[in-house]
């Protein structure tokens, strides 16, 4: 499916108006809904929550991760989730095992074929210091490149830079398409794109080695739109780092689109930027965020370990994709 030059120009409008609009004006007030339509959102019960953010972001307190979960505190910590997007939980002393029986209450840990393994193939281990630098500062939904990418991650500091920074952003990528231009949400509804790891995990992997991983994990095709599968919430799912083309459109209208969807993410009015301390845990929704990790620590150190839980196939607004 082509796009005409009158749609294209849709995403690149004049110098005068703004490339990120918003629905209502260029300049003005964005749509920011926390919710579907006109939810309310009930009463904690077993925990306070304090919101970092309009839309996304807040410390759960009175919740010790070291002990296991009963049902009725899983049932709240979910809705939790899905309503403010990524949580976060302060002066958690844990073990990797506890971060680990944790996440396991929201489905099978994933392992990650690419990034360092910590003590077991369940964890990720990030240690930067002034030998291996950062390399996450870039606008990412993790593992978009799987035919399942992950429903989530709950990322542990251990370490954090001795003068600050290290900080993460998130942003709401559900916030990002309700200020999409009304045309704009009824052209890229229905479409699809590719997901590939090979032009960010695939440049270190010597021939062999690359053509053995592309054969394990092939490029995916995902809508560009997706459906979160809990709250029925239209999310951009699309990023910088994995997304390479948009399927049926010729090779210069795709990447005008994918730019122009790419800038949405980095709007600041969806994000939550937290500041890391010692023994803090973050527990994030994958399908419906990005994420940035700011590099603004080298040649300090900084150590984290992440542990990932396995999702399930992204559908758009027709339904699964084949």
């Amino acid at each position: 499916m082509a796009l005409s030059e009158a749609n294209l120009a849709a995403f690149h409008p004049a110098a005068d108006r703004p490339l990120a609009i918003s629905r209502e004006s260029a300049n003005g007030p964005r749509l920011l809904r926390r919710l579907q339509g006109d939810a309310i959102s009930a009463p904690y019960a077993l925990f306070r929550v304090k919101p970092l953010a309009r839309t996304l972001g807040a410390e759960i307190e009175g919740v010790d991760l070291r002990l296991p979960l009963t049902e009725e505190l899983k049932q709240e910590l979910n809705r939790a989730l899905l309503e403010w997007k990524v949580l976060f939980f302060r002066n958690q002393r844990i073990t990797s095992e506890q971060q680990a029986a944790f996440a396991r209450n929201w489905g099978e840990l994933e392992n990650h074929p690419f990034l360092p393994q910590g003590d077991s193939a369940d964890v990720v281990r990030f240690a930067k210091d002034d030998k291996t630098a950062g390399r996450e500062n870039n606008w990412h939904a993790d593992v978009t490149w799987r035919l399942t990418p992950a429903l989530g991650a709950v990322l542990r500091l251990i370490e954090t830079p001795a003068s600050g920074g290290g900080d993460t952003i998130w942003s709401d990528a559900a916030a990002a398409y309700d200020n999409l231009p009304e045309e704009i949400r009824a052209r890229i509804d229905g479409l699809t794109a590719i997901h590939d790891f090979t032009h960010v995990f695939g440049r270190a992997l010597p021939p062999d080695q690359l053509a053995a991983k592309q054969a394990e994990f092939p490029a995916a095709e995902h809508p560009i739109v997706r459906v979160h599968p809990e709250t029925g919430r239209k999310t951009l799912f699309v990023n910088s780092s994995f997304t390479t083309r948009i399927v049926g459109l010729e090779d210069h209208e795709s990447e005008k689109v994918l730019q122009y969807l790419f800038r949405q993410i980095a709007i600041p009015e969806y994000h939550v930027r937290f500041r890391w301390e010692p023994d803090t845990v973050a527990f994030w929704d994958n399908r419906a965020l990005q994420h940035y990790a700011v590099n603004d620590y080298y040649p300090e150190r900084r150590v984290a370990e992440r542990i990932s839980i396995v999702g399930d196939r992204p559908y758009g607004y027709g339904g699964a994709t084949d």
